[in-house]
């Protein structure tokens, strides 16, 4: 038996982790390996305590039969990792409005749709970071109706990034005149966002592995899936990028993270290689 550190009537053994961390993979995608043990063992522990569990036993049977789901998405906050911040992986935001979105917007009529979806939200600063893009560098950005709609599985940010509050090492990559444009501060070391960029932003809670939430995502022109499929096996992977190649609209594209590579994925997308970035696009004719 191999303990966690942590007191011992919670210790979480071999077993324990092996039985829990098949549960979260079947309900999520996400794999945990042993090298995220004391990481899950901790939060585990946290979550036993919470709700007053004798053991990991005890826990782990509610959590399998509880009828609302509500202690299965407090332990999905407590799981998931999150850490971004303004203008992350920039160069991937230039080519969104140098070349990605003008052979959008050739397929459209001015006036019509199009839609970008950010998965993971995380807590709003990537898809804040598309709505400042958009307003400051697309030139065609008042020809059409662009809609940004943002999902996470983590309610938890889904919330703060509804707030809009963010630290100044969130903002340290940002212009200080779209700072100034954009934030108030609020308190000696936060910005909060102006509401209008709020309201521009559509928030929902997605859990990318579970058909009924990703269906309702059609007719996508642009996604941003950055740094989430790492934390994914192989076969969650394919699966994810299915999902995602369903909701995109025919020659839409996908940002993956500058880490990840949807050849190694799927075969179903074309890669496209502009002049800031890679990407990948799902074929016209699909």
């Amino acid at each position: 038996m191999r303990a966690s550190g942590l007191a011992a009537r919670h210790t979480i053994t071999d077993a324990d982790f092996q039985k829990f961390a098949e549960f979260f993979y079947r309900k999520t995608g996400i794999h945990f390996d042993d090298g995220k043990r004391y990481f899950v063992d901790k939060r585990l522990v946290e979550r036993i305590e919470a709700t007053g569990a004798e053991n990991f036993r005890a826990y782990f049977v509610g959590l399998r039969f509880e009828a609302d789901g509500a202690e299965m998405q407090h332990l999905i906050n407590a799981m998931t990792v999150n850490e971004t911040y303004f203008f992350r992986e920039a160069y991937q935001f230039d080519c969104l409005v140098n070349d990605i979105l003008n052979e959008v917007a050739r397929r459209k009529r001015p006036g019509s749709r199009i839609r970008i979806w950010s998965i993971p939200s995380s807590t709003g600063e990537e898809p804040y970071s598309i709505a400042i893009y958009l307003l400051e560098r697309w030139a065609l950005i008042d020809d059409y109706e662009v809609e940004i709609l943002s999902s996470d599985i983590d309610t938890e940010v889904l919330a703060s990034a509804q707030r809009g509050c963010y630290s100044a090492r969130s903002v340290g990559q940002l212009p200080q005149a779209y700072l100034r444009k954009y934030f108030t501060p609020h308190g000696p070391h936060e910005w909060r966002i102006t509401r209008d960029l709020v309201d521009s932003v559509e928030f929902s809670r997605v859990n990318l592995s579970e058909p009924a939430d990703t269906r309702r995502f059609r007719d996508i022109d642009v996604v941003f899936c950055r740094n989430l499929l790492i934390y994914f096996d192989d076969l969650s992977r394919r699966v994810a990028a299915e999902a995602l190649y369903d909701a995109l609209s025919p020659g839409g594209f996908i940002c993956l993270g500058h880490s990840e590579s949807m050849s190694r994925m799927s075969s179903l997308y074309t890669v496209r290689r502009f002049a800031d970035a890679m990407v990948y696009q799902k074929p016209l004719e699909a």
